[in-house]
């Protein structure tokens, strides 16, 4: 059996929903979960096996919800590699950090994951087009895989977000629309637009069940990558939360198959100074979190006032005795070249605000100097050519230099 998909499940209230028709949020407005038969998988799957497949995240697919590999849609997406940063970790403080570089994958985001699944699986639930609003990434991996799976696709975002994702939305021949605001200005005009529209879905974040399973498959690499041990920390950018939660829930699955044991990863839920609802619901004991005002930040991608999904990401948080910090611009920044000058990994400005965390955790001792500690660089710096100033001297022909 390809899939071993049971059902979906609120994540508020736990009631069960059927996996096989078009599904959004629960009645009450909550995420759904996708559930599997993790007692069959265990008995059938051995995790040597996994080793002899592909290396691409449907590798995993008893564990995802596709249930015919013909509407696999794939641009050989997942299996992105864990690189030590041993001179930035010297520098400070952390010389067992590493990275999962999740820039190495199709349309330069782990938005690609989320993408490839979640189009795969609206394809096979006979979904006639998807629409979203997006902060850039998301838009341009759906517009690209929608293409693929020859869907048409709707993609709203803010008119600040990189321009590169306006372009690259435009190349898959997405319906491509600008919103002076921010993500949920964005979100709302694509939910009324959708609901003029029979047969298409409205695939915002969390407000479909799949994305979260196209995320969660690098939970399932990491383990297989590091010998089925896990590191002590992992730093995330945190915006929607998608990935945080998606690992953690893969982390979870693991653990009930027994293909890990001991305890799970602290998680460390990163967000920037200028767009911190996290940070701030998590200092205040609170369930979930507040509206953020006035939010902006240069790494755009976190930009996100208030997430549907808050409560998971405080859950897995609490759950793993994590923490919640927010950094700012400035730092995340310099962390950025900073990394691209010792290491020579050119990362997105989310990741460096990871970077930026893991050093002021290390100097107030959150994080011992032995630990092993992982980041999740979600993107690669090269969408985001204006966060790097270029101070390149003109020279005339013939010239000579000083």
């Amino acid at each position: 059996m390809f899939s071993h998909l049971s059902h979906l499940e609120c994540s508020r209230t736990g009631e069960r929903h059927d996996a096989d028709v078009v599904q959004g949020t629960s009645p009450v407005g909550a995420p759904l979960l996708a559930r599997y038969d993790l007692e069959r998988v265990a008995a059938t799957v051995d995790k040597a096996v996994l080793a002899t497949r592909e290396a691409s995240l449907w590798k995993y697919h008893e564990v995802l919800p596709v249930r015919d590999p013909r509407f696999v849609t794939t641009l050989g997406e997942g299996w992105t590699p864990i690189v030590g940063l041993p001179a930035y970790g010297r520098a400070v403080g952390l010389p067992r950090l590493a990275m999962k570089d999740e820039g190495l994958i199709p349309t330069g985001t782990f938005k690609a994951r989320g993408a490839a699944v979640g189009v795969s699986r609206a394809a096979e639930l006979g979904v006639r087009g998807v629409g979203m609003p997006t902060n850039g990434n998301a838009g341009s991996a759906w517009a690209t895989y929608a293409a693929r799976a020859g869907l048409p696709s709707l993609i709203v975002m803010p008119e600040g977000a990189p321009e590169i994702t306006r372009t690259e939305c435009a190349a898959a021949g997405a319906e491509l629309y600008l919103v002076d605001g921010l993500i949920g200005d964005a979100g709302a005009i694509v939910h009324e637009a959708i609901g003029r529209r029979p047969g298409w879905q409205e695939v915002s974040t969390l407000k479909e069940p799949y994305r979260l399973e196209g995320k969660k498959t690098m939970g399932y690499e990491l383990a297989e990558q590091l010998g089925w041990r896990l590191p002590d920390v992992i730093l995330y950018p945190t915006g929607g939360g998608v990935g945080l939660i998606g690992i953690h829930k893969a982390l979870l699955e693991m653990r009930e198959m027994g293909w890990i044991t001991g305890p799970l990863p602290r998680w460390v839920a990163v967000q920037a100074t200028g767009c911190a609802p996290i940070v701030r619901a998590y200092g205040a004991g609170a369930r979930e979190s507040e509206p953020f005002p006035d939010a902006q930040t240069v790494a755009f991608g976190i930009t996100v006032p208030k997430a549907l999904g808050d409560f998971l990401v405080l859950d897995a948080i609490r759950e793993t005795d994590g923490c919640a910090v927010e950094v700012s611009d400035e730092d995340l920044l310099a962390e950025q070249r900073r990394l691209a000058a010792s290491d020579g990994a050119f990362i997105c400005p989310e990741g460096a605000a990871c970077l930026a965390a893991a050093r002021d955790l290390r100097e107030s001792g959150w994080i011992r100097e032995d630990e092993h500690v992982l980041v999740i660089n979600t993107g690669t710096g090269i969408k985001y050519p204006d966060t790097i100033t270029v101070d390149a001297p003109l020279l005339p022909v013939g010239g000579r230099l000083p």
